[in-house]
């Protein structure tokens, strides 16, 4: 099988083909015009089998790896921590878009990472409504805060973007409802969800885009980790005894939705009330703590969507 290393920008793809340990290169634009372009580059070549290998890379990738996956070729999208660390063990110090393509063909062959499956189509477009309504929270906020420093001149302007902002971000939350409710499992889904204290809208419509498929992860921990959530210890010997924290390796935006939760949870919720108040009388420190509590919210959501049923207190089922 041949290997495609793929390193990804906003609008171009640089490309390496590793046949017999020797490299062949291109660049394309990163649209569908580009993508054609790759798969006759690819025909020329004569490829049939081929493991195409990418970083995780917010949007920029997900057309082109939707477009090799449909084109029946394996695709895996991996954590860019994973790639810089296997060029840190090569000991690389050159990097450009074409340097680059070639690491990540070299990572593909040497540790054979697991195959990225696309979601279904109709929580690709819940993902696409639910960051269209986080993009315009983050827009209104900010016009928010030019209001407070800008001149009295500009005020009509940016109180009339605000109010266009108001009315965008109340049509996409209807919608993101209305989506829901027309796909059953998903409708089941957030039903199970909103049985569990401290977890609102927001955050269930971000578990249902992100993760609602479970199943994919083998325990709590894993989904843990693929947010970023799992500890890190910093312990070696006798002298190095560093206080523990979140890896913070993995996706940032889903880990952002789970600190207000916590939070709220931590007071609303049993099982993250008990948690705290043994955590303070152990003398951990806050932030600490709301860390734990956010890595339990995400064993409880991964339990209740495992196990199909409402949260229970006083369930004591394995959920990890």
């Amino acid at each position: 099988m041949d290997v495609l290393g793929v390193d990804v920008s906003k609008r171009s793809i640089d490309v390496a083909l590793l046949r017999s340990e020797k490299f062949k290169h291109k660049k394309f634009s990163n649209d569908v015009s580009g993508f054609g372009e790759l798969s006759r580059w690819l025909v020329r070549h004569d490829v049939v089998h081929l493991h195409a290998c990418m970083e995780s890379t917010s949007r920029y990738g997900e057309a082109l790896a939707l477009h090799l996956h449909d084109a029946g070729f394996e695709v895996s999208i991996v954590n860019p921590a994973r790639i810089k660390g296997f060029a840190q063990s090569e000991l690389i110090r050159t990097k450009t878009d074409k340097s680059d393509a070639s690491l990540i063909a070299r990572f593909c062959l040497a540790m054979k990472p697991g195959l990225w499956i696309p979601d279904a189509k109709e929580i690709r477009l819940l993902q696409d409504l639910v960051r269209r309504y986080d993009a315009l929270i983050e827009m209104r906020q900010q016009e928010l805060n030019r209001m407070e420093a800008s001149s009295a001149e500009l005020q009509p302007d940016l109180e009339a973007h605000v109010a266009y902002l108001d009315k965008s971000i109340a049509e996409t939350k209807k919608r993101i409802r209305a989506h829901i409710d027309d796909h059953p499992d998903l409708k089941h889904k957030k039903e199970l969800l909103e049985s569990i204290p401290g977890i609102g809208e927001a955050t269930i419509n971000v578990v249902l885009s992100e993760f609602a498929n479970v199943s994919r992860f083998n325990s709590a921990k894993k989904l843990a980790s693929f947010i970023g959530l799992a500890p890190k210890m910093r312990m070696s010997g006798t002298s190095v005894r560093g206080r523990s924290s979140m890896s913070k390796v993995g996706n940032s935006q889903i880990r952002k939705a789970f600190f207000m939760p916590a939070m709220v949870a931590m007071k609303y919720n049993p099982s993250l009330m008990q948690m705290r108040e043994r955590l303070l009388a152990a003398g951990k420190p806050k932030m600490l703590i709301v860390g734990a509590a956010m890595r339990k919210l995400v064993h409880i959501i991964y339990g209740v969507l495992k196990n199909n049923r409402p949260f229970d207190p006083h369930y004591s089922g394995e959920i990890a």
